[in-house]
């Protein structure tokens, strides 16, 4: 059993001072707002609930920075990219997963997520090409040498598109059948813990056929967590009008019951009725702006989409950046660049980064199938001291400290980060960093000799 005894601590209901926590069996059992200070107490300044990183391809970490020269056709866009990415799955066996996977979670601790769902369909070592549980084992191991809570989402890929039912060469590596994919499921569901728990997921509309999302979205119910990339690219949008009359959102809308459990990543283009019609079925548009601008995607109706009731997480995807407040800020900025005006998302609270925080906090929630949102008695200890010290939160009190994190920029003011009940970064750096960095840095020179 833990007590921390917080200067200001962020619940559900607001910022409260002199806050003591009771922590046992890695959750929150216990809370004292106006406390008073006992001598075995650990003392710690201000505190708030981590985050959830909503979308993660933890393998593309060793690709960030690899695609930013063009091509000799100066036509690169995100299908170009694509096969970029895919060259890399091909030669990320297990081990070299482990250490990437375990770089990229180290990273998110130290920036503030706690907790990540990880979009994972490399189910097969390229090594050895075998349908075993190796790829998951080392997602697992990453999670539980950085400390991180994981939603493991297997994903389904069957298909190279709308129109052709065989996966293409390169995506044959990690294709496999619906009944290969739902055993799958079922034997990796089977080994879960209290830190990792596991969503189920369909690549996207053209990797996997209505039949087979059907399976995946009964399986799913309405409890798992169900992700889905869907209408990232114009192009996509247009093979899907094509290919089923409907754009890709209005055709999964009027085909399946989404609803809270499931999480539509991207869901860039969409009409009007699309919009309003996602945010009344509950679901959760997960967004990830620093990745949909590396990748020239477009920008999210957010604006149209959060003043209809609808629902959003935040994901850092191929991790060119992991950092929870950079996407909240890109969040707003990108409304601000399209709309000529300021402080866009501000619907609910006049203060533009508690809203976008509040949003992301439960929209992550939804997204990676906790039933807490925030610190309260019963939720896990997931928690990330600030230092109130920092020139970053100087001059700043409880209305505009969160306007202070998501807008004024680097280095972040994190002190420590706990997840469940055990401290994972120490004074600003993962406990685990070096030993991270080393095997990461061993991991890309031996891909980039073999590449």
């Amino acid at each position: 059993m833990t007590a921390l005894f917080a200067r200001k601590t962020l619940l559900p209901t607001g910022w409260a001072d002199d806050v003591r926590m009771v922590i046992d069996g890695g959750r929150v059992v216990a809370i004292e707002t106006g406390a008073m200070r006992q001598s075995d107490d650990d003392d710690i300044t201000c505190v708030i609930p981590g985050l959830c990183n909503a979308h993660s391809h933890a393998f593309q970490r060793a690709l960030a920075g690899h695609t930013e020269q063009r091509s000799p056709a100066g036509r690169d866009n995100f299908w170009s990219w694509r096969e970029r990415m895919y060259e890399l799955a091909g030669r990320v066996d297990a081990a070299a997963l482990t250490a990437i996977a375990r770089q990229a979670y180290c990273e998110m601790l130290a920036a503030g997520f706690t907790s990540v769902a990880e979009f994972h369909y490399l189910h097969r070592d390229p090594t050895t090409g075998e349908d075993s549980e190796a790829m998951f084992e080392a997602v697992a191991t990453a999670a539980r040498d950085s400390g991180i809570r994981l939603t493991y989402v297997p994903v389904h890929y069957e298909r190279a598109g709308f129109e052709d039912p065989e996966p293409t060469a390169r995506q044959a590596s990690f294709a496999m059948s619906a009944d290969e994919f739902l055993a799958h499921f079922e034997r990796v569901a089977a080994r879960c813990s209290d830190t990792i728990n596991v969503g189920v997921g369909a690549h996207s509309l053209r990797a996997v056929s209505k039949a087979s999302l059907e399976r995946i979205a009964g399986l799913a119910g309405g409890e798992i967590p169900m992700h889905i990339h869907i209408a990232e690219q114009q192009r996509e949008v247009d093979q899907c009008y094509s290919s089923y009359g409907r754009r890709p959102v209005r055709w999964l809308l009027e085909n399946f019951d989404v609803a809270s459990n499931w999480s539509l990543v991207h869901a860039t283009h969409m009409d009007d009725d699309e919009t309003t019609a996602l945010a009344r079925s509950g679901a959760v548009a997960v967004l990830c702006p620093s990745t949909e601008a590396n990748l020239g995607d477009g920008l999210f109706p957010l604006h149209d989409y959060v003043s209809r009731g609808g629902r959003i997480a935040i994901g850092s995807d191929s991790h060119i950046s992991i950092n929870p407040f950079e996407e909240l800020r890109w969040l707003e900025y990108g409304q601000r660049l399209v709309s000529h005006s300021r402080n866009v998302v501000s619907l609910r609270n006049s203060h533009v980064g508690s809203e976008l925080f509040a949003r992301a906090l439960e929209g992550g929630a939804y997204a990676s199938g906790q039933a807490a949102v925030g610190i309260e008695e019963g939720a896990p200890a997931d928690l990330v001291v600030l230092s109130d010290d920092d020139p970053m939160l100087a001059g700043h009190g409880d209305e505009s400290r969160l306007d202070a994190l998501v807008f004024s920029g680097y280095p972040l003011p994190i002190e420590r980060v706990m997840v469940g009940g055990h401290w994972c970064v120490v004074e600003g750096s993962h406990v685990r960093r070096d030993h991270a960095r080393e095997e990461f840095a061993a991991t890309l020179e031996a891909l980039g000799r073999a590449s």
